[in-house]
This record gives C-alpha cells, sequence and structure tokens, in this order.
C-alpha cells in the first residue's frame, strides 16, 4: 500500500525527528548505570528534561541541544544558503562558527560537550595548520551520521549523488573506512525512506543491493545474481568513499526481519541498548536505531522514547532513530510537544521546508533514480 505521507512531510519529519531525538535526550546522556537515570528522571522519561548539575551538558536547559544537534543546523544551513552541498562553504562555516568557541577538550563548546571526532579535527587544523582533507580521525562513532543525515535528506532524489555526498563529508571527521561504510549505509537508508515513503523492512536492503550490482553505490559486490565474480587479476584499489563490501546494506533487512518476528522478541524495546550495546560505536548504535524505527515503524513517540529510555549513548541512538521514524510518519507523526518544547523549532522547521523545496522540485525533475 503506497503510503498517503507527502515527500515535504517526510523531509521535515526525518529533519525534525533528529533535532528532537538529540533534545530529548539531553538531560539523561550517558547514563551507563540504569538505576542512576531512573533515580534521576523517574521510570520512563517523556518529555523534554534539563542535565542534572555535573552531568555532561550541564547548565543548558530542556529543549535545548547538544554539539550533534548544533552541527546538524549548522549542516542544514549551509545547504539552504548554497541550494546544495557545498563543502567549501561547510568548512569555512567550522572554521568561523565552531572552531574559535572550541579549545580541544570534551567539555568546551556549544552543546556543552565536543565529540571525540570533532576536538582532533579541530586540533590538526587549528594547532597544527593542516588543511581539510588531512585533519579526519580514527573516531569509531555515529557523530558524522548525526550531521550528514541533512545530506542525506537533501539528495533523496538521487542515491549515487547521496552516497557521493555524505562519503565526502564523513571522511572529513572520520577517515575509518568501516565507519565510512556504515554511516554511508544508514544515511542511504534515510534516504530511501524519504524517497520512497515505504515501511522500514528488508526490501530497503534488496533496493540498494541492487544499485550496488548497477555500479550507482560505492561498495565493491564479490556476487552478482548469486554467482561469484572473478576478477581478471587483484582487486583495483579503493578511493575514498569506495567500500569494500555491501555488507552495512544488508544488515537492516535481518534487524528489520527481527524486529516484526513474534519469535524474536526484545521487551520492554528500550532494553535493544542492552542487546546490541550502550557505548557510542557505530556497531552498537546503528543497529538499534534500525530496530526502534522498523518495529515501531511511523509511532515517533514510541521509537524515540525507547532511544532515550534506554541509557548509554542514548543521544545518538535517538537521533538516528528519530529521523528514520520521522521519514516514515512524516512531520504530523510527531507529537505538537516534542515540536513546541524543542529551542529554535521554528526556524529549524523553516529550515527543513527550504530543503524541502529543493527535494520535491529535483524528484520532479529527475525521475526515480532508486
Amino acid at each position: 500500500m503506497a503510503s498517503t505521507v507527502t515527500l515535504d512531510q517526510r523531509v521535515c519529519g526525518a529533519l525534525m525527528g533528529a533535532f528532537i531525538g538529540d533534545a530529548l535526550a539531553l538531560g539523561p546522556h550517558w547514563y551507563y548505570d540504569l538505576g542512576a537515570l531512573r533515580a534521576d528522571y523517574g521510570a520512563w522519561i517523556t518529555d523534554y528534561t534539563a542535565p542534572r548539575p555535573g552531568r555532561y551538558h550541564a547548565g543548558l536547559k530542556a529543549g535545548q541541544s547538544s554539539q550533534a544537534g548544533w552541527l546538524l543546523d549548522l549542516t542544514l544551513r549551509s545547504l539552504v544558503a548554497c541550494g546544495r552541498y557545498d563543502e567549501a562553504d561547510f568548512c569555512r562555516r567550522l572554521d568561523e562558527e565552531l572552531f574559535p568557541v572550541i579549545d580541544g577538550s570534551p567539555h568546551c563548546g556549544p552543546g556543552g560537550y565536543t565529540s571525540q571526532s570533532i576536538r582532533e579535527a579541530w586540533r590538526l587544523r587549528r594547532r597544527q595548520g593542516l588543511p581539510w582533507g588531512r585533519v579526519g580521525g580514527y573516531a569509531d562513532t555515529t557523530e558524522a551520521a548525526e550531521r550528514a543525515l541533512a545530506i542525506a535528506v537533501r539528495y533523496a532524489f538521487s542515491p549515487k549523488e547521496l552516497a557521493t555526498h555524505v562519503g565526502t563529508n564523513t571522511l572529513l571527521t572520520q577517515i575509518d573506512p568501516v565507519v565510512g561504510a556504515m554511516t554511508a549505509a544508514y544515511c542511504l537508508i534515510l534516504g530511501l525512506l524519504v524517497h520512497s515513503g515505504a515501511p522500514l523492512d528488508e526490501r530497503a536492503s534488496e533496493r540498494l543491493l541492487a544499485l550496488v550490482h548497477d555500479g550507482s553505490l560505492p561498495f565493491h559486490a564479490v556476487t552478482v545474481a548469486g554467482e561469484q565474480v572473478a576478477p581478471a587479476g587483484p582487486e583495483a584499489l579503493r578511493g575514498a568513499g569506495e567500500f569494500a563490501s555491501p555488507d552495512a546494506l544488508l544488515t537492516v533487512a535481518s534487524i528489520a526481519r527481527a524486529a516484526r518476528d513474534p519469535g524474536v522478541r526484545i521487551e520492554p524495546a528500550w532494553k535493544v541498548s542492552l542487546v546490541y550495546g550502550m557505548p557510542c560505536a557505530v556497531f552498537h548504535q546503528f543497529p538499534a536505531a534500525y530496530y526502534l524505527a522498523a518495529r515501531f515503524q511511523g509511532d515517533f513517540e514510541s521509537a524515540v522514547l525507547h532511544a532515550v529510555n534506554g541509557g548509554g549513548q542514548n543521544q545518538a541512538r535517538a537521533i538516528l532513530a528519530g529521523a528514520l521514524s520521522g521519514a516514515i510518519g512524516g512531520i504530523d507523526a510527531i507529537p505538537e510537544r516534542f515540536i513546541t518544547g524543542l529551542e529554535r523549532s521554528g526556524e529549524r522547521l523553516e529550515l527543513a521546508r527550504q530543503v524541502s523545496i529543493r527535494v520535491v522540485e529535483a524528484t520532479r525533475r529527475n525521475g526515480d533514480r532508486w
């Protein structure tokens, strides 16, 4: 059955969903002791909360953004100002807006905490004077995905352009190829959901793998139509943004299948954090976000609140699940209290709508490239 959620609604839902997921987890961020989390915030967090004194992001208010939300905002503003992804403009904004107000330490800067990859880029850029393109580090987190998801939404009409721009943006701060592959895969899944209005199920992986086999996506496939491909000689060297395996694209199929299999249950769903892991690394965060979005589909509130209440790195989990669930259900599926309680929600919704105009125009002009 075709989705009744419009493309405009899906664009706005994905972007606002990410902002809301970030802000909902601001207070209870990085509680690895679930007893302490419940003691501070009760049995079930349902809305925005302020961080406790001495905790991460202390001093911020309920509904404000962490630095992940701040960077997502910066990326959106660049996309809207340029009308497209412009790497030079994005890097200029980091140089002029972010780097002057951080000092390379964790507890500093917008949002009250600066992530590992941004700290490393700041050190190499400001202390050693290296150019962009040589300041990426090996942080194994979802930091790039949390901002590049805006690029994925902007290029939801073109998987090839999406993968290219997300890949190059990721490499600015994170150069590990596994992180790059998993980041690109997440962004491609998000772009497909925005474009198609389809539910998150195993067919998403099937569509993406077909694009690998026809050469549209920069993942190396060793089989075609079930047959082994025997290279004539050594495998060609891969360049930046080219990935060794499409397995990152296949992850979501298994997780989506498990999410609807009555014989595979995670109850309550917040315990997905215990199944896939509470830490920050990509191999904990992306699977948990896929599970919550696939299990609850367009039920934005359930997906995001289970992400938040799972503890650990719940902020990344909520951002990623919020974008996916927002893409499926659209902006109208997001409870009004989450929109009105978000700081600068009106400005951010307007940015999302400006991106939506571009996406709708490009989709009409270019047709279906998926």
